[in-house]
Parts: C-alpha cells; sequence; structure tokens
C-alpha cells in the first residue's frame, strides 16, 4: 500500500506495470496462436481433437492432436510419479538427515542438473539410458503386465516409459530444490516442540514438517509438471515416431506437442505450419491450466503458509 511518498508510488507503479506487461505478453502469445492457428484448422478435414492422424501437408489437410495430447500428458505423469517422491525424499534428507558439509555438497550437485542442457539429456537418454530400457520393460511387463499400460510382449528401448525417466530426471532437481527452501521455512520452534514431546525424527516431519510445506511442495510439483510438459529437445531424441496411440507405455513409439513441432516445422508447408501453431495452442491452454490448479490448490493451503 503506498504512503503517499513519492518513492513509494514510483514503485507502486513500476510494480503494477510489471504486472501488466506481463499480462500483456501472455495475451499477445494466445492472439497469436489463435490468429495462425485458425486457416489451419478450416482446411482441416479430421476432428482436430479426437483424430489420431496428422497429415496437415496433405490435400486435403487431415489432423488431430489426439495422440499428441496422450503422449505430452501420460509422459509427464510418468515422470512426475517418479520424480516427486525422490526429489522430496532428497530434500528432506538435506534438509533433516545429513551431515551439513554433506548437505551443502549434495544440494550444490542437485541444483547444478537444473543447469545441465535438454540436449544432454536428450543424448544420455538415446545413447547411454535406451541401452537399458529393453531389461527394464521386460521386468515391468513380468510384473505389471496384468495393468494395460506395462502389458507387451515386445518392449522397446525408445518407449514413452524411457521419455518419462528422462523427464524425471530433468524435473527432479526443480522439484527437490523449492521443496528444500521450503523445509528450511519451517518454524524452529514447531521442530523443536515436537522433539521435545518426545517424538522421532520422522515422527516430526510428518507433523511439523509436511503439514507446513503441503502447499510448497504442491506448487514445486505444478512447475516440476510444467517443464516435463513443454520439454522438447530430450523427448524428441528418445521418442521413436509411430503413427496411433500405443496405450502400452514399454513398446517402442509416441510423441508429444512440443516433440512434434521440434521434428515437423522444418518441412511443414503453410497449412502445416498452422497446424503446428494449433497444437502449440493447446499445450498452451494445458499448462495454463496446470498453473492456474496449482495457485488454487497452494491458495487452499495459504494458512500453513
Amino acid at each position: 500500500m503506498s504512503t503517499g511518498r513519492a518513492g513509494d508510488k514510483l514503485f507502486v507503479s513500476a510494480a503494477r506495470g510489471s504486472g501488466l506487461i506481463v499480462l500483456a505478453i501472455v495475451a499477445a502469445i494466445a492472439v497469436f496462436l489463435i490468429w495462425k492457428a485458425i486457416p489451419a484448422l478450416r482446411e482441416n478435414e479430421a476432428s482436430f481433437l479426437t483424430s489420431e492422424e496428422w497429415n496437415p501437408n496433405a490435400n486435403p489437410a487431415e489432423f488431430g492432436i489426439a495422440q499428441l495430447a496422450y503422449g505430452t500428458i501420460m509422459s509427464s505423469l510418468i515422470a512426475m510419479v517418479i520424480a516427486t517422491p525422490i526429489a522430496i525424499g532428497i530434500a528432506l534428507f538435506i534438509s533433516f538427515y545429513a551431515p551439513r558439509r554433506l548437505a551443502s555438497g549434495l544440494g550444490y550437485i542437485v541444483d547444478l542438473l537444473a543447469a545441465v542442457p535438454s540436449i544432454v539429456y536428450g543424448l544420455w537418454g538415446l545413447i547411454f539410458l535406451s541401452e537399458y530400457m529393453d531389461d527394464a520393460g521386460e521386468f515391468l511387463s513380468t510384473l505389471l503386465g496384468w495393468i494395460p499400460l506395462f502389458s507387451t510382449d515386445s518392449p522397446g528401448r525408445n518407449s514413452m516409459f524411457a521419455a518419462g525417466v528422462v523427464l524425471a530426471i530433468m524435473i527432479l532437481p526443480i522439484i527437490s530444490s523449492i521443496s528444500r527452501e521450503v523445509f528450511l521455512q519451517v518454524p524452529q520452534a514447531n521442530v523443536e516442540a515436537s522433539l521435545a514431546l518426545g517424538a522421532t525424527r520422522w515422527e516430526m516431519i510428518r507433523m511439523s514438517v509436511l503439514p507446513y510445506g503441503r502447499s510448497g511442495m504442491i506448487g514445486a510439483s505444478m512447475l516440476g509438471l510444467g517443464r516435463a510438459l513443454g520439454e522438447t529437445i530430450a523427448v524428441a531424441m528418445v521418442l521413436t515416431f509411430v503413427p496411433g496411440i500405443n496405450w502400452s507405455i514399454l513398446e517402442n513409439g509416441g510423441n508429444t506437442f512440443a516433440a512434434n513441432i521440434a521434428n515437423s516445422f522444418a518441412e511443414a508447408s503453410e497449412t502445416g505450419r498452422g497446424a503446428l501453431v494449433a497444437s502449440g495452442l493447446v499445450l498452451f491452454v494445458i499448462t495454463l491450466l496446470v498453473n492456474m490448479a496449482a495457485r488454487a490448490v497452494v491458495a487452499r493451503r495459504k494458512e500453513f503458509v
């Protein structure tokens, strides 16, 4: 709130202007995507939302986002299932269990993972990780084959599961770093009170730390999910494109919005570029919805902040 001083008025104006600029940029991006997508959507002969076919350069053009939406959401969910518990475990270990020197070094290494370029993760997944995906796929198929997602007779190296593992490693430092900072903000009085009442260290974490940091953990997870949804190069390098939705995450194949745009844009016709922009618009909307959901969840838990 401004106090009437010139400095405060200037700061309030600058802060308000910065907020309006961000809103204007987001609105401009949305308008641009809609404007570029409409001509291609008018020429599309297939159902844009339900068709698995992607052939916008044909005459007539036929394309839909069903396979792209499935691949994007599924690979991101796999990454979240793998990364979230590991990242929170790392954050708890650094915050409450590790000796100070080890915690400092481990925190630095985890943060360093966030600075590794996506292309490096893609190369690592393509050259190194894929070598082990056959054995991992056979193990999961044997153990969980009764679940349709893991049912397969021919697990592949360039599967949706492999892409999910690469994405999990990419988002792990984001979730871990933010969660660690949240845990370090827990009032020391809460921690000491739990220990003074005879709680073990795990009981102290369960009763005092996790409730306080729940909103922060959710926000960290949503930021990681946003990164996974929009990742391009690493997923494009790991996945092998096979047309149509393959419900088994252990077999080769799959595609995502970002990977499809990266792989197809150079060879796309004018209608093809419009189709890619339309798919980008859907990804833009999904990302906005994820962030809005995260804000809503965090707002409901703001009493712990």
